[in-house]
C-alpha cells in the first residue's frame, strides 16, 4: 500500500486494492480486492461491510499488500487465499490440485438432471478428484450415496479427505492414490471425471493464470487433448453397474469424439452433451447398458 494507506479503513483499503487492480485490467478487482482484505482479516463479505470503518493495523495493511502484490502478478485469488467456493461449498487448494470452475458444475448438473425421477446413485466414483469438487458436491445433493475419489498425487488426495471431513461428508468417502481407475473396484452406479483435455501444444497459449498455477498434469490432455478420455472410457466401462453413467467434463468442440470414446468401449450416448452457462457442451454422458 501507500504511505496514505498504512492505517486505512477496510472500506478505504477496499478502495485503493481495486484500483489498483483496475489499473492492471483485472476484471474481477472488486470482489478480488474484497477477498483478499477478508483473508487478512478473517472476515467474510457480510463482516466486511459492517466493518468498513475498522482500521487495519500497519501490520495488516502491509500483509495485504503482499497478497496484492502477488495478484498484480497473475497469481488466481483462490490460490493466495486458499480456498476456491465450488457448488456452494469452501474447498481448500494445494499445489496439486485444480481450482475448481464454474464450468465443471454441470457435471453435478448433469447428473442430477440424469438421475431425477429415479433412484439416486449409491457408489460414485470421481476420477482424478483434485480437490474432491465434484464428489462432495454430489455427496452434499445425495445423503444416502457414498463414493469413492481417485488422484495420482497423494497431496491432492489429502487436501480433498481434509475437505471432506470439514464438510462433513468424510465418513461416506474413501481416497485412493492410483491412475484414474486403475485400483478401483466396481460396480459404480456413476461415474464423474474432470480430467485434462488441453492438447499439449496448447498449454503455452492459456491464461496465465492457468498456465503458470495449475499443475501441468492436470491441464495436458497430450498431442490431441484425448489421452485421458481413451483410460477412463475403457476403465470405468468395466466399473459401471448395468444402467451405469460416466460423465466427464469436455473441452470446447470434444463432444464428438469423446462420445465415439464412449461407444468404442460399449456404452451408449443417447443425449447431447450438456452445456455450461455459456451455452458451450460441456459434459458427455455415457451409459453401460441395462441388463
Amino acid at each position: 500500500m501507500t504511505d496514505s494507506f498504512t492505517s486505512p479503513t477496510i472500506e478505504a483499503a477496499r478502495r485503493a486494492v481495486a484500483t489498483r487492480l483496475r489499473g492492471s485490467a483485472i476484471e474481477s478487482a472488486e470482489l478480488d480486492a474484497r477477498l483478499l482484505i477478508g483473508a487478512v482479516l478473517g472476515l467474510d463479505l457480510t463482516g466486511l461491510m459492517v466493518g468498513a470503518a475498522r482500521l487495519l493495523t500497519p501490520e495488516q495493511a502491509s500483509q495485504l499488500d503482499a497478497l496484492v502484490t502477488r495478484r498484480l502478478a497473475g497469481e488466481p485469488v483462490a490460490r493466495i487465499v486458499g480456498i476456491k467456493e465450488f457448488w456452494g461449498l469452501p474447498l481448500a487448494l494445494c499445489g496439486d490440485t485444480l481450482v475448481p470452475r464454474p464450468d465443471t458444475e454441470t457435471i453435478v448438473e448433469a447428473a442430477l438432471q440424469l438421475f431425477a425421477g429415479r433412484p439416486a446413485p449409491q457408489r460414485i466414483a470421481d476420477l482424478g478428484t483434485g480437490s474432491g469438487a465434484i464428489l462432495l458436491a454430489l455427496l452434499s445433493e445425495w445423503p444416502q450415496a457414498c463414493g469413492v475419489a481417485s488422484d495420482i498425487s497423494v497431496a491432492a488426495l489429502h487436501t480433498a479427505r481434509a475437505n471432506a471431513a470439514r464438510l462433513g461428508l468424510g465418513d461416506r468417502a474413501a481416497f485412493v492414490a492410483c491412475d484414474y481407475a486403475s485400483a478401483l473396484r466396481g460396480p459404480f452406479d456413476l461415474i464423474v471425471s474432470n480430467p485434462p483435455y488441453i492438447r499439449s501444444a496448447d498449454i503455452a497459449a492459456l491464461d496465465r493464470e492457468v498456465r503458470d498455477h495449475d499443475p501441468r498434469r492436470a491441464l495436458d490432455g497430450g498431442a490431441d487433448g484425448l489421452a485421458a478420455y481413451r483410460t477412463i472410457t475403457t476403465q470405468a466401462a468395466g466399473l459401471l453397474s448395468p444402467g451405469g453413467a460416466l460423465i466427464v467434463e469436455i473441452g470446447q468442440g470434444q463432444g464428438d469424439e469423446v462420445s465415439a470414446l464412449m461407444r468404442a468401449a460399449g456404452l451408449t450416448t443417447d443425449r447431447p452433451p450438456t452445456p455450461d452457462l455459456a451455452g458451450i457442451g460441456r459434459a458427455v454422458t455415457g451409459r453401460r447398458p441395462p441388463g
